[in-house]
């Protein structure tokens, strides 16, 4: 007799197939009836896709649980549309694209799904980019990154990839010197009047050996920055709005003056 508990996991399953098939039924609705979406091509789509990815990372980065869930249905919905325009070209479905996930994390999971071994985190990522480079033929581990990345993500991305092939050093420590080395390379630059081209090779070294260090101290460096980003923007809107009820201008201020602000905001953030 079946247990309690598989009627309820059964229940699950069959509810959210109905939510799913819902979707793609309304999808196939405003693509055959709306002109906007019946308009829409993979080159119109695409835009708008990274637009709605980045809005996903603001929800992430502020920890927006409602948000999130509303943005991951915003990507689902392209993830449905890209699929019905595929239809309609009889290049796939979105079974097709279920199916394709499925076998690919079946396939590059062999220590879950077969006999391979993977004590850890890092092993798990070896086995990952050892099969992804035979799958795909590549040459090159990094071959996987692409251009359009931001300088940043791709940074990481490429110091994550040769980590998954033993490329990486042995601990922080080392990092860190090496960020200390990369500075003092590029303060000697600026201060010998190099040419723009070294003081900017000597910045980018520096940067990359800064995202090095984040990665190995668990720090994302995207996100890090972000949030600097927006605990500027809080800092420097509250500046803004009383300098307002000062009847002021940031205009005819001074730094010290505009500074007294500055530490206001920071104080009130620690309240």
């Amino acid at each position: 007799m079946p247990r309690p508990y598989t009627f309820s996991i059964f229940f699950r399953i069959f509810a959210s197939m109905k939510k799913f098939d819902e979707l793609l039924d309304i999808m196939s609705k405003l693509r055959a009836g709306c002109p906007w979406d019946k308009k829409q091509t993979f080159e119109t789509l695409r835009y708008l896709t990274i637009e709605e990815t980045y809005e996903l990372s603001d929800a992430v980065i502020n920890n927006d649980l409602d948000e999130i869930k509303k943005e991951l249905g915003d990507l689902l919905l392209h993830i449905v549309f890209y699929s019905k325009i595929a239809e309609e070209k009889n290049a796939f479905t979105i079974d097709d694209v279920i199916e394709g996930i499925s076998q690919k994390l079946i396939s590059r999971h062999p220590h879950i799904f077969s006999d391979a071994k993977a004590e850890n985190a890092d092993q798990a990522q070896a086995n990952w980019e050892a099969i992804k480079l035979k799958e795909k033929g590549r040459k090159s581990v990094l071959e996987g990154v692409p251009n359009s990345l931001p300088a940043m993500v791709k940074a990481y991305r490429i110091q994550e990839k040769a980590r998954g092939v033993g490329f990486d050093w042995d601990n922080a420590h080392q990092v860190l010197e090496k960020v200390i080395e990369e500075f003092r390379e590029m303060r000697n630059e600026v201060k010998a009047n190099g040419s723009h081209e070294r003081i900017e090779a000597e910045f980018g070294d520096l940067f990359f050996a800064l995202i090095n260090y984040a990665r190995f101290i668990d720090v994302n460096p995207d996100d890090a920055l972000e949030r600097t980003n927006q605990r500027f923007i809080k800092r420097f809107n509250y500046l803004e709005q009383q300098t307002l009820q000062k009847r002021k201008s940031l205009h005819d201020m001074t730094l010290d003056e505009m500074n007294v602000y500055w530490e206001q905001a920071k104080a009130n953030e620690k309240l």
